[in-house]
């Protein structure tokens, strides 16, 4: 096999991104390779992804199918591993070049610690994992000269405008959000709203989860607590600005005033490509932007009023030590819950709101008291739901 092809973990294969991810690697052959494939619980899927991309090793996190998905692949050179702990383990592997961290939400961390720690450069579209423990993530990648490329657009775009500016200070950051389906409506508009409503993102296809933190523009707050970490900035020099049409993907701004803009059709394969490929840039097939079909781009203020989970980001991230933890947290129950029509969609920031004035406050969490408190937090969120 030729040294040169990059060997990839697809941590949740089949979600989303990860899905993408395998669209990329496919369409790259001669560049990368799918060597693990984690999943949750979708076995059909990733037995189907399985015997396309002959990984090395397959994960199961479910381990009720660990059986299901051993026998499918039997008569193929492929080990079959099931549960967390296997999750966390496999990150370990020799052959793996890269780690691509696409599980949702905080069941995504523990792996991606473990994969800093044996030093495996990490392309990040979990953006929970910095909002949880940024502090210390940042830390342990530093310590172990670990490379973490983001693969979220808006990072992925900041990342972008960067290249060939590191020595160059940063004024302030732009991370330009589409303000979902509901932009422009009223609280007594989304007292009524129903999932099937929120789930319907009008550019960006994206996983149940995700799409519904766009829709209440929780998406853009981890972006935030995320954006500070990623590339080391103050509170204060990260703004939001509302960008409906979705091209101008964010915006740098040094300190002579310049700014850069990283443009394009909202499509996460690109992002995906570039954490894959960094430094180079690869051919695609992607869909090209053309300016005539967009004479008009326009940008406006969120509206952090109706819209309040984005002024609770803003509010946890100022505080600082386990609050944005507790955000995520009340967050995943609170969108969970949503989800299962147990809460309304303004309902949803009220559960957050209060879990942050309930969970007591730690300056510099540890791992466990990390563990601890999202632990904490989603027992508190439960009772209010």
């Amino acid at each position: 096999m030729n040294e040169t092809i990059k060997k990839i973990a697809v941590l949740g294969s089949t979600g989303s991104i990860g899905t993408q991810a395998l669209e990329v690697i496919k369409a790259n052959p001669q560049h990368f390779a799918a060597e693990v494939l984690v999943a949750n619980s979708n076995a059909d899927l990733l037995i189907q992804q399985a015997i396309a991309f002959e990984p090395n090793v397959v994960v199961i996190a479910d381990e009720n199918k660990y059986k299901y998905v051993k026998d499918a692949l039997a008569s193929y050179d492929i080990k079959v591993y099931a549960g967390s702990a296997s999750i966390e383990q496999v990150v370990e592997m020799e052959s793996i070049d890269l780690v691509l961290a696409a599980i949702v939400g905080y069941a995504g961390l523990a792996s991606i610690i473990n994969a800093i720690k044996h030093k495996k450069p990490i392309a990040l579209a979990n953006k929970e994992t910095l909002v949880v423990a940024g502090e210390l993530v940042t830390r342990l990648a530093a310590e172990n000269g670990v490379n973490i490329y983001p693969v979220d657009s808006e990072h992925s775009a900041i990342f972008q405008c960067l290249a060939g500016e590191f020595h160059n200070k940063i004024e302030k950051i732009y991370l330009t959000a589409s303000g979902g389906p509901f932009r422009g409506k009223d609280k007594s508009f989304l007292q009524h709203i129903k999932k099937e409503q929120a789930l319907k993102h009008p550019n960006w296809t994206m996983g149940a989860k995700i799409t519904i933190d766009s829709a209440s523009l929780m998406n853009k707050g981890l972006e935030v607590i995320e954006a500070k970490w990623l590339f080391g900035l103050k509170n204060q020099q990260i703004d939001v600005i509302v960008h409906p049409q979705s091209i101008v993907h964010s915006i740098v701004q040094f300190e002579d005033g310049s700014m850069k803009a990283q443009m394009g059709l909202p499509d996460m394969k690109l992002p995906i490509q570039y954490a894959f490929s960094y430094p180079q840039r690869l051919r695609s097939d992607f869909p090209r932007f053309d300016f005539m079909q967009y004479p008009q781009l326009s940008f406006e203020k969120p509206d952090t009023e109706t819209f309040s989970n984005l002024a609770l980001a803003f509010k946890a991230l100022e505080t600082g030590g386990n609050m944005p933890c507790v955000l995520n947290a009340a967050n995943e129950i609170a969108v969970e819950a949503f989800l299962q029509d147990k809460v309304g969609f303004l309902e949803m920031s009220d559960v957050v709101a209060n879990c942050l004035s309930k969970v007591p406050f730690i300056q510099q969490p540890n791992y466990q008291q990390y563990i601890d408190c999202d632990k904490e937090t989603r027992n508190i969120a439960l009772t209010m739901i």
